[in-house]
């Protein structure tokens, strides 16, 4: 019996990878975030599979479920929103399966963060910009450590990507600001490949209007770098000195 930690993607049903796909077909388990994984992915779940919304089971809930199911041998499937490794509540889950004694697995899946990439057709690192990009939040209900406040990370202006953070555009502003300026592109991407998707674009200096104006306070990402607007020069993997050996 394996719990099985697998990535669902953002919001695309076909996202979920191959291996994710085939688990989930077989597990006769599924625990799901209700409030999150889009349901149109329990179509590839069996039909016979014992499916529970995990946005309405706390910690010891899910735990009963799962240690029910080890009890009698079933493999669990437990589905995650994009990768579990990111913003995932992951941590918290291994350790209770680690003191159980119950075996589990991780399988990777596609962050939002990728997705919107995808869906602006930007790349986040670009030859003659940005090689660096950052994932991170501000602080909120969970606190972010001083060292990693989003003014101490701005001074690299490195192409960033904040999840969590759209309820306090205000706050993201005024952190980003003195070191990317208020020029600086930045976009609000709102449930990435789901139907009802939006991106918004705007300056660093209107993100908090455009974010108040249209409403969005969850389920989105703020992207702030160069690289949005960049196309960056030609790439060294490609040139024809490296395929010549050359350099």
């Amino acid at each position: 019996m394996t719990v099985y930690f697998i990535g669902a993607g953002p919001g695309d049903p076909e996202l979920i990878t191959v291996r994710g796909k085939r688990l989930l077909e077989r597990c006769p388990v599924v625990i799901y975030a209700g409030s999150l994984v889009n349901p149109e992915i329990l179509r590839w779940a069996r039909a016979d599979a014992e499916k529970h919304d995990a946005s309405r089971l706390d910690l010891e809930a899910q735990l009963a479920v799962i240690t029910e199911a080890a009890a009698a041998g079933r493999d669990v499937a437990r589905l995650h929103t994009g990768d579990p490794s990111l913003y995932g509540a992951l941590a918290e889950q291994v350790r209770a399966l680690e003191r159980l004694g119950i075996p589990y697995e991780v399988v990777p899946g596609v962050s939002a963060c990728f997705a919107a990439a995808a869906l602006l057709g930007k790349e986040y690192t670009l030859p003659g910009g940005s090689q660096t990009l950052i994932l991170t939040r501000r602080a909120g209900r969970t606190p972010v450590p001083e060292s990693e406040s989003l003014a101490r990370l701005a001074a690299a202006r490195a192409s960033l990507a904040l999840y969590l953070s759209a309820a306090d555009a205000a706050g993201v502003q005024d952190d980003l600001l003195p070191a990317y300026g208020a020029e600086c592109p930045a976009a609000v991407v709102y449930r990435a490949t789901w139907p009802d998707q939006r991106i918004i674009r705007c300056r660093l200096a209107d993100l908090a209007a455009a974010v108040r104006e249209s409403g969005v306070e969850r389920h989105a990402l703020i992207l702030v770098g160069s690289f949005l607007e960049q196309d960056g020069g030609a790439s060294y993997l490609y040139s024809k000195e490296r395929l010549r050996g050359e350099g």
